[in-house]
């Protein structure tokens, strides 16, 4: 046994653990292709916006995307940095805050441009105005996460701009993609060049959006490389921008939990666990998607103990299975949940009043620090 593994069978539990070395090796290969590709890649805080170590992230990437006024401050307070910004809708209430805190904002709509650029004209440091681009095509295939399916409320389509952007527009957004390929992104590149192409020379920057899963064993980063070489080429005046989530958190961390039931039914068993995926796993119901358990078969295997995994909440939904494992499970046992860091600890809720997971961090000397911890507090204070 490693220590690591020792220390996890001692881990109280529920608990989010993010692995500094892993989380380092995502950064340097994100600022190899950034320098490599000469293009400008930045943290999209909606996959991933754990503050407290942001100060690792900035020896890497010092810039972020935003897609809210909380993560805009969170950027400027945190990241030391003004945020790219994109929101479906500005309010009036929101959007002086909203300058203070970007250097770039992107608007979902003409008319939120026409709206809103008069008071960036006002504003006391430039800030530089996007459109977003609907290219009518995208390879995400769930559709809950498909920003091109047909009447998506995301971006202007070719039909409605006109011969010229309009005036105070610098740069254009799409976002397309869903931890995909660099073919995926090849193939939508054709699509936005054919239908927004006569207007690059009237703009300064692309911002290419987010989904790039460039850190994933499979990714060819070789191939995006060359890809965003080509274009840049083609383009020399355009500023590239890429903005993904997902790929700086992959893999570099899980949830922790314990069985604290077993429970049977027509022959089913589950295995009740301290945390809920409903609460504390959101992604793997909307998705949906069958996470990994360290140690377990993701199918059922003839023969071997076989369960499902049932969440803490009311929710009847609240389980995912089947899994087998060597060994029939026991109370106490711990079940650990595999890259558990993105998309999970920033759309975790408190539905039912249950515990939220404590936060920590493995650092590279193998030191456990926990980053947070909720009590009931934080549960009172979201309700008044």
């Amino acid at each position: 046994m490693t220590i690591k593994e020792e220390f996890i069978n001692q881990l109280q539990t529920p608990c989010y653990v993010l692995e500094e070395a892993l989380l380092r090796r995502n950064l340097s290969l994100i600022r190899s292709v950034k320098e490599r590709a000469g293009v400008h890649i930045i943290l999209a805080f909606k996959a991933f916006s754990l503050w407290k170590v942001f100060p690792i992230v900035r020896e890497y990437i010092p810039y972020s995307t935003a897609s809210s006024i909380y993560e805009a401050q969170l950027a400027t307070e945190e990241m030391g940095s003004l945020a790219h910004t994109f929101s479906p809708a500005y309010t009036d209430r929101d959007f002086p805050s909203i300058l203070k805190y970007s250097s770039h904002i992107t608007f979902n709509s003409l008319s939120q441009f026409e709206r809103f650029m008069p008071a960036v004209r006002a504003a006391e440091h430039h800030v530089s105005c996007g459109i977003r681009i609907n290219p009518e095509y995208s390879e995400v295939e769930t559709e809950l996460y498909n920003p091109c399916a047909p009447g998506s409320r995301f971006g202007v389509t070719a039909n409605l701009l006109k011969e010229n952007v309009p005036e105070g527009i610098e740069g254009f957004h799409f976002h397309t993609l869903c931890e995909s390929t660099s073919f995926d992104l090849e193939k939508t590149l054709q699509q936005v060049e054919r239908k927004f192409g006569r207007y690059f020379p009237q703009i300064k920057w692309l911002n290419m959006g987010g989904g790039h899963l460039m850190t994933h064993r499979d990714y060819d980063v070789e191939h995006l490389i060359k890809l965003l070489l080509d274009f840049r080429k083609r383009y020399p005046h355009l500023e590239i921008i890429l903005e993904p989530g997902s790929a700086f958190a992959w893999k570099t961390g899980f949830l922790a939990s314990s069985v604290v039931d077993i429970v049977e039914n027509g022959g089913i068993k589950t295995a009740i666990v301290d945390v809920s995926f409903t609460c504390h796993m959101p992604d793997c119901l909307e998705m949906p998607y069958k996470p990994v358990i360290r140690g377990a078969y993701q199918e059922a295997i003839e023969g071997k103990p076989t369960y499902r995994i049932g969440g803490n909440s009311c929710l009847s939904g609240d389980f995912m299975g089947d899994w087998s494992f060597d060994n029939a499970l026991q109370i106490g046992d711990k079940i650990i949940f595999e890259d558990m860091i993105h998309y999970t600890i920033v759309k975790t809720n408190m539905f039912n009043g249950i515990p939220h997971p404590a936060i920590a961090l493995w650092t590279k000397e193998d030191e456990f620090i926990v980053l947070k911890e909720f009590g009931y507090e934080d549960y009172k204070e979201r309700m008044g």
